[in-house]
């Protein structure tokens, strides 16, 4: 989506237009993905803030467990149905955006679907099947399904014209790609077909397949499974038999939603080497998936005020005052002394017996120049964690020079309300750390 970029040279990477992708009013979904721990999910939140109080009515999708999205938007809890932030946004009565925050509940989305897809019998034998119970509660791939099935359901209901997701914490970076299509396999597949095969024969010439051809694959699943557990299974199967076909289908859909140019993927990640390896994982995937890709979000970026003093010189600067080597203080005080008339200036006069109660014991004043060597060398540490983050963030760089970057200054403290998701949401648009 190239509104969502501005080339500022050939030296640096392309700057990442936060607010072009978010008032581009073509731009209906935006799936923030990345390693786990790099801000993904308070990325996802200051956007869906931002896009609200700039005209869009937004919807944010988030599978962090930890609920901190609810926390920083002043909400006391989120599940699987949108509620809206009422303190963001102009309001619909002016023709303003709204923002809506909801935490995806993979096991009442899965219940949606049965209910969506069954008769209101075959619904109960399903949900109270314990094959499925654990299936949907915990079966591998299927957070990542789930979440995929509720971008779909958002997508179709058409009530909001901007869907924000922050993909789950995956040991794999772009397992939310996959899992659909496993799960939909998994479904749709041959092991499924073979459990599925003794209720589609039926009558007595089932019964002669169960017996010839069945027996021995069940004695041995149920040597795997258990008896009880492999009978949950082919219950569970019976009654799912006319919804599989529509996972896979679901699935699918989902997928090439993902590849629509009205969405776009950002990659968020850290300065470090491991997330931004990482990163350039999630970039070359994305491109071999045809995924459209608006570019890569740094957070928490340090930056410093003073950063035309290297470290190099601090270091110096700190070792001289250490030393005393920047200058002869004492004598510098002594020739100030001798210098003044005590006549002329009644401040440099002796001090009284009074003054005396009142002077500070020189030993409990503290050290000037000590302190200030101490701020040099925390200055020069600095300075160091900006090198490397610069080199590292270079090295990614130089592998995908194409990608655009935005740049998210880091806070003193962690975001925990509205007014930090807008401070976020500034850095964003502003792409580069202040001081940098």
């Amino acid at each position: 989506m190239s509104e969502g970029v501005d080339t500022v040279g050939l030296d640096t990477p392309p700057k990442l237009a936060v607010d072009g992708l978010l008032d581009d009013p073509q731009t209906r979904i935006i799936v923030c993905c990345g390693a786990g721990g790099v801000g993904k999910t308070t990325t996802a939140a200051a956007l869906g803030v931002r896009a609200a109080e700039r005209g869009r009515k937004a919807v944010v999708l988030t599978i962090d467990p930890a609920r901190r999205l609810a926390q920083s938007m002043g909400i006391d809890s989120l599940d699987n149905t949108p509620r809206k932030v009422a303190t963001v946004g102009t309001g619909a009565a002016a023709g303003g955006g709204e923002l809506h925050a909801m935490m995806l509940d993979m096991k009442r989305t899965f219940d949606e679907i049965v209910e969506a897809h069954a008769d209101a019998e075959r619904a109960r034998a399903i949900l109270a099947n314990p094959f499925y119970q654990s299936l949907s509660a915990g079966f591998a791939g299927t957070q990542e399904y789930m979440a995929m099935e509720k971008l779909g359901q958002l997508r179709a209901r058409d009530d909001w014209d901007l869907i924000i997701v922050d993909t789950p914490p995956s040991r794999s970076a772009l397992d939310f790609l996959d899992a659909p299509k496993r799960l939909g396999s998994f479904l749709d597949g041959k092991f499924i077909r073979v459990l599925m095969a003794p209720a589609k024969v039926g009558g007595r010439a089932g019964m002669k397949f169960l017996n010839v051809g069945m027996s021995m694959m069940t004695g041995t699943l149920s040597k795997l499974m258990g008896a009880s557990l492999l009978k949950d299974v082919q219950t569970f199967v019976a009654a799912m038999d006319t919804m599989f076909g529509g996972f896979r289908t679901r699935a699918d859909a989902t997928f090439r939603l993902l590849q629509a140019p009205g969405t776009a993927f950002l990659v968020v990640a850290a300065p470090e080497p491991d997330a931004l390896r990482e990163a350039a994982y999630f970039v070359e995937r994305l491109a071999a998936e045809r995924m459209p890709l608006a570019g890569l979000v740094l957070n928490r970026v340090h930056t410093s005020g003073a950063g035309q003093l290297s470290a190099e010189r601090a270091l110096a600067a700190a070792e001289n005052l250490e030393e005393g080597g920047i200058v002869d203080q004492e004598a510098g005080k002594a020739g100030l002394r001798d210098a003044v008339d005590p006549a002329s200036d009644p401040s440099s006069a002796p001090p009284s017996d009074h003054d005396h109660d009142h002077d500070p014991d020189p030993d409990d004043s503290p050290d000037v120049d000590e302190i200030t060597a101490g701020l040099l060398r925390l200055h020069a540490e600095r300075m160091q964690v900006i090198a490397r983050e610069q080199r590292t963030r270079d090295r990614f760089t130089s592998l995908h020079p194409e990608v655009a970057v935005a740049e998210v200054a880091a806070l003193p403290g962690d975001v925990h309300d509205l007014a930090g998701l807008r401070a976020i949401g500034e850095r964003l648009a502003a792409g580069v750390p202040a001081g940098a």
